[in-house]
């Protein structure tokens, strides 16, 4: 007879204990025999007898589970009950109300006394106005933000958090950062101008601050609003709805600006410039956003596609763009080679990106603008083939010099290739021994340089993708305020400006030259101290500290600077 479903749940358990149950069953109920019960279980016969042994014995008598009755009383909810109840017939809501029980050394959750008077059939209060609210401890408000309440009369002293802040002070003055605000046409007002809303949210960069909603954090800070040349710091939703009035023409005006005097600094050289897409993932369930592959999370996302550009020897990024749609894409390096031409007055001799970052066609008008350019070939089976027939002696061995790493000899074999879209050759150079099982191909339209010097600068080409990671690491450059493209453009450009700011103090301190961001604010810019306001001077006293005598080597004591938006006070820093 034809088993149904339903019966095969019985003769053929999946669960192991109700299979033991069966088989047992079988053996002692239905009377069958070892052998053919073990047949029809899946057991051996000796296993089959060791387990009725153990039900004989008692060891086997759990094999469902026993449902344990629920409490018939809420200890916590009952004896409060009443009160709840009577408290909400004052008006006070639920949070009020688990703030008396509290008082009262009863520990209730608002859920919980939510629930007692949806039992109770209590609605939800409707909102009320302050002064009908019960009277207890409240946050402080802060004063609003206003440039012309800024009090820099003689004789006053106070402590501040940010006294690390005032270290910029002279880098933004070499960087010109008030000149560039100035000829970018960032908006302002009477009461909070351009430059005051720059280096509010600038500050915020400065010191690490994930998000512009934690500004209310550190609002109480005089030192911090000083530094921005107000009476106290903007609020979130002033910083917020001030970045939604940027447009991508003034950014880019900013950053020509900024790109031409932090060549001027030395923080960027712009002779060899490496280029890389970064998608700033979109957390929120509506956006407009299209999709892009976030390396993180090894998948395709709503997010935002960056351009970030970085200065081969110094490190330090140079350029962004966080307003690129897929369509774009392939026209950034030509974008960014006319940004660069203008900004300096002449195109940067190398760039080096990956496969993915531009098309052939686009190669071909970087070698009509005499562009050196190296970048990855995608790898195909027919290339890679070829290439491990080639005989032995067609490849030569070199040596990297690039320090720490672990495969440094690779050898390579140079050919010329010819692509569609692109007018003439193009040098190619494979390698092998490089921690790849396939080799690896780069394309370069520099014809002179030694294979030695491609190699080790495509391999130092890495080093964006770390400060990439430090950028989001510290500057928290995935942290998106909004899904607006146009306020993370200007956030991306603040972290920018941060980060050669941080290049160009790293420098002047020895030891720390290569230091990451991260780095240099915990041992430096992390520093409390007291603030005292001179007739013409504003003194910052840094509180002891470590890594005190190395800022102190480097002359920080020393520089006496005037500062323009605070009434060009002369700043003098010393350490106790």
């Amino acid at each position: 007879m034809k088993l149904g479903r339903e019966a095969l749940f019985f003769t053929k358990p999946g669960n192991p204990k109700q299979r033991l149950y069966e088989a047992l069953r079988a053996i002692f109920v239905e009377r069958l025999k070892a052998k053919e019960v073990a047949k029809r279980f899946g057991y051996t016969v000796n296993t089959l007898h060791v387990q009725a042994s153990r039900f004989r014995a008692g060891a086997l008598r759990s094999f469902f589970a026993q449902g344990k009755p629920g409490p018939k009383s809420r200890p916590k909810r009952d004896p409060v009950r009443d009160t709840v109840i009577e408290l909400r017939k004052k008006n006070s809501s639920v949070y009020d109300i688990a703030r008396v029980l509290k008082e009262k050394k009863h520990h209730l959750s608002p859920r919980s006394v939510w629930e007692i008077l949806r039992e109770a059939g209590f609605a939800r209060l409707p909102r009320r106005l302050d002064e009908e609210r019960p009277q207890h401890a409240k946050p402080e408000p802060a004063a609003k933000a206003d440039r012309r309440q800024l009090d820099l009369s003689s004789g006053q002293s106070f402590h501040t958090h940010a006294a690390g802040l005032f270290l910029f002070i002279p880098e933004i003055l070499d960087l010109k950062l008030e000149s560039h605000v100035r000829k970018a046409g960032f908006p302002g007002t009477d009461a909070i101008p351009a430059l005051q809303y720059f280096l509010s949210l600038l500050a915020l960069k400065l010191i690490g601050k994930e998000r512009y909603s934690h500004v209310m954090d550190c609002c109480h800070d005089r030192g911090l609003a000083l530094f921005a040349g107000l009476n106290t710091i903007p609020k979130t939703t002033a910083l917020t709805t001030y970045s939604y009035q940027l447009v991508r023409r003034k950014n880019v005006r900013f950053l020509e600006s900024l790109a031409l005097s932090a060549r001027e600094t030395g923080a960027i050289v712009g002779d060899s410039i490496n280029l890389d897409f970064h998608s700033i993932p979109h957390f929120g369930d509506e956006s407009v956003l299209e999709k892009h592959y976030v390396p993180r999370r090894s998948h395709a996302e709503k997010s935002i596609l960056t351009c970030l550009a970085q200065d081969g020897d110094t490190r330090a990024f140079c350029y962004s763009n966080a307003r690129l749609l897929k369509r774009d894409v392939a026209d950034e390096v030509i974008r960014f080679s006319r940004f660069w031409k203008k900004a300096t007055g002449n195109y940067p001799r190398q760039l080096v990106f990956d496969s993915k970052f531009t098309t052939i066609e686009k190669l071909n008008e970087l070698r009509k603008l005499n562009i050196h350019f190296i970048t990855l070939r995608k790898r195909t089976r027919r290339l890679v083939a070829d290439l491990l027939q080639l005989p032995k002696a067609s490849w030569e061995r070199c040596t990297l010099d690039v320090p720490h790493r672990k495969y440094r000899t690779p050898r390579v074999y140079e050919s010329r290739v010819h692509l569609k879209g692109y007018d003439g050759a193009l040098r190619q150079i494979a390698a092998i021994d490089l921690g790849r099982d396939q080799p690896t191909l780069l394309l370069t339209n520099d014809l002179h340089s030694s294979p030695k010097a491609i190699l080790t600068r495509y391999a130092q080409r890495m080093i964006i993708e770390n400060a990439i990671a430090d950028g989001v690491h510290f500057f928290h450059l995935d942290a998106l305020c909004s899904s607006l493209q146009i306020e993370v453009d200007f956030s991306v450009i603040l972290t920018v400006a941060a980060d050669i700011l941080y290049h160009n103090l790293t420098r002047k301190i020895r030891g720390f030259e290569d230091a990451t961001a991260k780095q240099v604010y915990r041992k430096f810019i992390n520093s409390s101290g007291n603030v005292t306001i001179g007739r013409r001077e504003i003194y910052i006293a840094f509180n002891r500290r470590a890594h005190n005598p190395l800022l102190m080597e480097a002359g920080f004591d020393k520089r006496e600077v005037r500062i323009p938006w605070l009434n060009n006070s002369t700043l003098r820093i010393s350490f106790l």
